[in-house]
């Protein structure tokens, strides 16, 4: 699961990345209780010791007491983050088990709904949340698209890169080459996600221009989301470009989906954390920097396919 961006151009944008205030919005209003569908399902491994750590000592004292660090995800979006035999896995999974590495404690995830991972964050249930959210303005300061306060916002610690991408049936039946094809046609999308967000603005944008407006239609999941399209029920779906690459390849052996050339704008993934826990967030950015570094991360990104996502360094509330 940005701010005028494909993940983000006005006209399409992410999951986690593309425009970012719906999601802000869903995530900051929504309670985080009760939301939980899968939990405890994974936790990195971390080093041996904690002593051996190189940055153990740069974490908050609860956390190095606890030797535990709580992830919320929303697993249901490979090659990010899914289940597998029970297990979570993915990009975000093997990368927070490196990281585990560096700062000598545990990454425990545990997926629930994506549009209530922020508020989670900031209602203590989860110490981070890793889940392909894109990093933008509007979540950093808890913002709606008016720019009315809804919330107290969160920090991101970005660590990887997306383009927004449309896929359609294998064979593209309705010849969909652009976003601006997809006026006066049926599109789906996770709720809650930037692209929500971004869907609405495109289809301002085909009204304005005298053409049809896009009739959007919302999911809980994304699974739910590619099966209205596999059906027909929709033309397109929207979804950050390397899980709709994953999606191509794997779903019905290659040949149920396509995904358009063209990959709009990129933005951040951030690991997002509570904006008073300074001291975590700053570790956490001192681990990313310090698996690019040595190569960890890019063979992560090397075993799901997931390079083109790759960052050189790290930052901190890098997202526009």
């Amino acid at each position: 699961m940005t701010a005028s961006s494909t993940r983000r151009t006005t006209a399409a944008r992410t999951r986690l990345a593309a425009v970012g205030s719906l999601a802000v919005a869903g995530a900051l209003l929504l309670s985080a209780c009760g939301d939980q569908t899968d939990s405890g399902g994974s936790s990195s491994e971390s080093s041996s010791g904690a002593d051996k750590a190189p940055l153990f000592s740069k974490l908050p004292a609860d956390i190095q007491k606890a030797g535990v660090i709580k992830v919320g995800t929303n697993a249901e979006y490979a090659p990010m983050e899914s289940v597998e035999g029970g297990k979570i896995v993915g990009v975000d999974p093997d990368i927070a088990a490196a990281l585990g590495k560096e700062l000598g404690v545990d990454f425990q995830f545990t997926s629930g709904g994506f549009d209530t991972l922020i508020t989670a964050v900031n209602t203590g249930r989860y110490d981070i949340a890793m889940s392909s959210i894109t990093d933008n303005k509007q979540r950093q300061e808890g913002l709606d698209d008016s720019g009315k306060k809804l919330g107290t916002g969160v920090d991101f610690v970005d660590y990887f890169t997306a383009g927004t991408a449309i896929y359609v049936q294998k064979g593209n039946p309705k010849g969909i080459k652009t976003i601006d094809d997809l006026c006066g046609q049926t599109v789906a999308v996770q709720r809650g996600t930037t692209y929500e967000e971004a869907l609405q603005a495109q289809s301002k944008t085909c009204t304005g221009s005298g053409k049809k407006a896009l009739k959007i239609e919302s999911f809980e999941n994304d699974t739910e989301a590619q099966t209205r399209v596999k059906s027909g029920g929709a033309v397109a779906g929207v979804n950050d470009y390397p899980v709709a690459v994953d999606m191509a390849r794997k779903a019905g052996g290659g040949n149920t989906f396509e995904v358009l050339d063209k990959q709009y704008e990129a933005a951040p993934f951030g690991i997002v954390v509570n904006k008073k826990n300074t001291q975590l967030r700053d570790a956490l950015k001192e681990a990313v920097d310090a698996i690019i570094k040595d190569g960890s991360y890019q063979k992560v990104l090397e075993k799901w396919g997931a390079e083109s996502g790759a960052i050189k360094a790290s930052a901190i509330n890098g997202g526009k």
